[in-house]
Protein backbone atom coordinates (compact mmCIF):
# COMPACT_ATOMS: atom_id res chain seq x y z
CA UNK A 1 0.00 0.00 0.00
CA UNK A 2 0.79 3.46 -1.17
CA UNK A 3 0.84 6.59 0.87
CA UNK A 4 -1.14 8.97 -1.03
CA UNK A 5 -2.98 11.47 0.99
CA UNK A 6 -1.95 12.86 4.44
CA UNK A 7 -4.85 14.81 6.40
CA UNK A 8 -4.20 17.27 9.38
CA UNK A 9 -6.47 18.58 12.20
CA UNK A 10 -6.44 22.08 12.14
CA UNK A 11 -7.39 23.45 15.84
CA UNK A 12 -4.10 22.46 18.44
CA UNK A 13 -2.58 20.88 15.64
CA UNK A 14 -1.68 23.34 13.11
CA UNK A 15 -2.83 26.65 15.06
CA UNK A 16 -3.25 27.81 18.54
CA UNK A 17 -5.55 30.63 19.91
CA UNK A 18 -3.73 33.76 21.06
CA UNK A 19 -4.96 36.20 24.36
CA UNK A 20 -8.52 35.97 22.89
CA UNK A 21 -8.91 32.96 24.36
CA UNK A 22 -6.76 33.00 27.71
CA UNK A 23 -8.75 34.47 30.83
CA UNK A 24 -7.50 37.15 30.19
CA UNK A 25 -9.60 37.35 26.96
CA UNK A 26 -12.18 35.10 28.89
CA UNK A 27 -13.17 38.18 31.71
CA UNK A 28 -13.16 40.44 28.47
CA UNK A 29 -15.81 39.25 27.13
CA UNK A 30 -17.69 38.45 30.17
CA UNK A 31 -17.39 42.60 31.05
CA UNK A 32 -18.86 43.44 27.69
CA UNK A 33 -22.10 41.22 28.53
CA UNK A 34 -21.85 42.57 32.13
CA UNK A 35 -20.59 39.36 33.98
CA UNK A 36 -17.52 39.43 36.41
CA UNK A 37 -15.81 36.21 36.59
CA UNK A 38 -12.66 35.20 38.61
CA UNK A 39 -9.64 35.13 36.11
CA UNK A 40 -7.57 32.41 38.79
CA UNK A 41 -10.41 29.96 38.33
CA UNK A 42 -9.78 29.73 34.36
CA UNK A 43 -7.23 26.95 34.14
CA UNK A 44 -9.87 24.69 36.00
CA UNK A 45 -12.67 25.97 34.41
CA UNK A 46 -11.90 25.02 31.05
CA UNK A 47 -10.71 21.47 32.46
CA UNK A 48 -14.49 21.27 33.69
CA UNK A 49 -15.77 22.47 30.50
CA UNK A 50 -14.18 20.25 28.25
CA UNK A 51 -16.70 17.83 28.82
CA UNK A 52 -19.34 19.55 27.20
CA UNK A 53 -16.75 18.70 23.92
CA UNK A 54 -17.25 15.03 24.40
CA UNK A 55 -18.76 13.62 21.19
CA UNK A 56 -20.71 10.60 22.15
CA UNK A 57 -22.98 8.08 20.11
CA UNK A 58 -24.43 11.03 18.33
CA UNK A 59 -21.80 13.23 16.37
CA UNK A 60 -24.15 15.44 14.70
CA UNK A 61 -22.57 18.81 14.73
CA UNK A 62 -24.41 21.42 17.02
CA UNK A 63 -23.55 24.44 17.57
CA UNK A 64 -24.93 24.46 20.94
CA UNK A 65 -22.02 21.71 22.37
CA UNK A 66 -19.49 24.50 21.43
CA UNK A 67 -21.75 26.90 23.03
CA UNK A 68 -22.09 24.93 26.12
CA UNK A 69 -18.53 24.89 26.47
CA UNK A 70 -18.57 28.45 26.49
CA UNK A 71 -20.95 28.97 28.89
CA UNK A 72 -19.94 26.43 31.63
CA UNK A 73 -16.45 27.84 31.63
CA UNK A 74 -17.77 31.29 32.36
CA UNK A 75 -20.00 29.81 35.04
CA UNK A 76 -17.15 28.06 36.95
CA UNK A 77 -15.06 31.00 36.61
CA UNK A 78 -18.04 32.59 38.79
CA UNK A 79 -20.08 34.48 36.12
CA UNK A 80 -23.63 34.49 36.71
CA UNK A 81 -26.37 36.97 34.83
CA UNK A 82 -28.90 37.17 32.19
CA UNK A 83 -25.76 37.67 29.77
CA UNK A 84 -24.23 34.31 30.07
CA UNK A 85 -25.92 33.03 27.04
CA UNK A 86 -24.98 35.73 24.34
CA UNK A 87 -21.48 35.83 25.99
CA UNK A 88 -20.63 32.64 25.44
CA UNK A 89 -22.23 32.69 21.58
CA UNK A 90 -19.99 35.53 20.80
CA UNK A 91 -16.97 33.37 22.26
CA UNK A 92 -18.16 30.59 19.67
CA UNK A 93 -18.59 32.83 16.84
CA UNK A 94 -14.95 34.86 17.25
CA UNK A 95 -13.49 30.81 17.51
CA UNK A 96 -14.34 30.85 13.83
CA UNK A 97 -12.20 34.49 13.44
CA UNK A 98 -8.43 33.24 12.12
CA UNK A 99 -6.79 36.43 13.44
CA UNK A 100 -7.05 35.17 16.96
CA UNK A 101 -4.82 32.11 16.06
CA UNK A 102 -0.82 31.75 15.23
CA UNK A 103 0.19 28.66 13.28
CA UNK A 104 2.88 27.01 14.36
CA UNK A 105 6.26 27.29 13.35
CA UNK A 106 6.57 23.56 12.68
CA UNK A 107 3.47 23.43 10.10
CA UNK A 108 4.73 24.82 7.00
CA UNK A 109 8.19 23.17 7.01
CA UNK A 110 6.91 19.57 7.53
CA UNK A 111 3.86 20.78 5.26
CA UNK A 112 6.19 22.00 2.27
CA UNK A 113 8.20 18.76 2.59
CA UNK A 114 5.56 16.70 2.43
CA UNK A 115 4.24 18.00 -0.49
CA UNK A 116 7.21 18.35 -1.98
CA UNK A 117 7.23 14.16 -2.12
CA UNK A 118 3.86 14.63 -3.96
CA UNK A 119 1.71 13.72 -1.39
CA UNK A 120 -1.54 15.18 -1.38
CA UNK A 121 -2.67 17.22 1.73
CA UNK A 122 -5.88 17.92 3.70
CA UNK A 123 -7.78 19.04 6.32
CA UNK A 124 -10.87 17.14 8.21
CA UNK A 125 -11.77 19.68 11.03
CA UNK A 126 -14.68 19.75 13.64
CA UNK A 127 -15.25 23.49 13.67
CA UNK A 128 -17.78 26.06 11.78
CA UNK A 129 -14.51 28.52 10.94
CA UNK A 130 -14.32 28.23 7.17
CA UNK A 131 -11.21 26.61 6.01
CA UNK A 132 -11.10 28.61 2.41
CA UNK A 133 -10.34 31.83 4.84
CA UNK A 134 -8.19 29.77 7.02
CA UNK A 135 -5.70 28.52 4.33
CA UNK A 136 -6.26 31.64 2.63
CA UNK A 137 -5.54 34.06 5.96
CA UNK A 138 -2.19 31.32 6.88
CA UNK A 139 -1.13 31.19 3.22
CA UNK A 140 -1.57 27.65 2.60
CA UNK A 141 -3.38 27.85 0.02
CA UNK A 142 -0.29 26.05 -2.47
CA UNK A 143 -0.33 23.03 -0.24
CA UNK A 144 -4.16 22.45 0.59
CA UNK A 145 -5.70 20.70 -1.99
CA UNK A 146 -9.27 19.37 0.29
CA UNK A 147 -10.90 20.26 3.54
CA UNK A 148 -13.40 19.49 4.74
CA UNK A 149 -15.36 20.47 8.10
CA UNK A 150 -17.82 19.41 10.48
CA UNK A 151 -19.91 22.34 10.39
CA UNK A 152 -20.10 21.96 6.68
CA UNK A 153 -20.53 18.44 6.53
CA UNK A 154 -22.64 17.76 9.51
CA UNK A 155 -21.04 15.08 11.29
CA UNK A 156 -18.27 15.58 13.48
CA UNK A 157 -14.83 13.04 14.02
CA UNK A 158 -14.85 10.46 14.71
CA UNK A 159 -17.53 10.01 12.74
CA UNK A 160 -16.56 7.40 9.69
CA UNK A 161 -18.61 9.56 7.29
CA UNK A 162 -16.46 12.70 7.85
CA UNK A 163 -13.60 10.88 6.83
CA UNK A 164 -15.28 9.15 4.19
CA UNK A 165 -16.04 12.67 2.94
CA UNK A 166 -12.52 13.81 2.79
CA UNK A 167 -11.08 11.10 0.99
CA UNK A 168 -13.80 10.82 -1.81
CA UNK A 169 -12.90 14.74 -2.63
CA UNK A 170 -9.36 13.95 -2.62
CA UNK A 171 -9.87 10.37 -4.56
CA UNK A 172 -7.89 8.07 -2.41
CA UNK A 173 -8.70 5.14 -0.60
CA UNK A 174 -9.01 4.88 3.29
CA UNK A 175 -5.80 2.36 3.32
CA UNK A 176 -3.85 5.08 1.43
CA UNK A 177 -4.07 7.53 3.51
CA UNK A 178 -2.94 8.76 7.05
CA UNK A 179 -4.64 11.48 9.62
CA UNK A 180 -2.37 13.77 12.02
CA UNK A 181 -4.37 15.49 15.25
CA UNK A 182 -3.77 16.24 18.55
CA UNK A 183 -7.41 13.85 19.59
CA UNK A 184 -6.54 10.14 19.69
CA UNK A 185 -10.68 9.99 19.99
CA UNK A 186 -11.39 12.13 17.30
CA UNK A 187 -8.67 12.11 15.04
CA UNK A 188 -7.02 8.67 15.53
CA UNK A 189 -9.43 6.55 16.53
CA UNK A 190 -12.20 7.33 14.02
CA UNK A 191 -9.47 7.73 11.10
CA UNK A 192 -7.79 3.96 12.14
CA UNK A 193 -11.79 2.36 12.50
CA UNK A 194 -12.01 3.15 8.83
CA UNK A 195 -8.45 1.94 7.62
CA UNK A 196 -6.35 4.54 7.49
CA UNK A 197 -3.08 5.10 9.54
CA UNK A 198 -3.07 7.60 11.88
CA UNK A 199 -0.29 9.73 13.38
CA UNK A 200 -1.11 11.25 17.23
CA UNK A 201 0.49 14.81 17.67
CA UNK A 202 1.22 15.22 21.55
CA UNK A 203 2.37 18.72 21.34
CA UNK A 204 2.92 18.69 25.16
CA UNK A 205 5.69 15.84 24.92
CA UNK A 206 3.52 14.17 28.43
CA UNK A 207 2.69 11.23 26.48
CA UNK A 208 -0.77 12.02 26.63
CA UNK A 209 -2.85 9.04 25.14
CA UNK A 210 0.37 6.93 24.63
CA UNK A 211 -1.11 3.82 26.40
CA UNK A 212 -4.06 4.52 23.38
CA UNK A 213 -1.93 5.27 20.34
CA UNK A 214 0.11 1.58 21.31
CA UNK A 215 -3.41 -0.20 21.41
CA UNK A 216 -4.87 1.38 18.27
CA UNK A 217 -0.73 1.02 17.03
CA UNK A 218 -0.24 4.31 15.48
CA UNK A 219 3.11 6.87 16.40
CA UNK A 220 2.86 9.36 18.81
CA UNK A 221 4.92 12.31 18.01
CA UNK A 222 5.58 15.86 19.90
CA UNK A 223 6.33 17.77 16.82
CA UNK A 224 5.29 17.64 13.17
CA UNK A 225 9.28 18.27 12.71
CA UNK A 226 9.14 14.39 13.01
CA UNK A 227 6.45 13.56 10.40
CA UNK A 228 8.20 13.41 7.67
CA UNK A 229 10.62 10.54 8.57
CA UNK A 230 7.02 8.52 10.11
CA UNK A 231 5.37 9.12 6.65
CA UNK A 232 8.49 7.98 4.73
CA UNK A 233 8.91 4.66 6.84
CA UNK A 234 5.14 4.12 6.72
Amino acid sequence: MTLKAVFFDVDFTLIFPGSTFEASGYRAFCERHGLAVDIARFDDAVRAASRELEVGDDATYRPEMFVRFGRRVIEEMGGRGEGIDACAREIYDEWAVCRHFSLYTDVKPALRQLHSSGLRLGLISNTHRCLDAFQEHFDLDALIVGAVSSADHGYMKPHPSIFESALRGMGVDAADAMMVGDSLSHDVAGARGLGMRAVLLDRSGQGQGQTGAEELDVSVITSLDELPLIVAAS
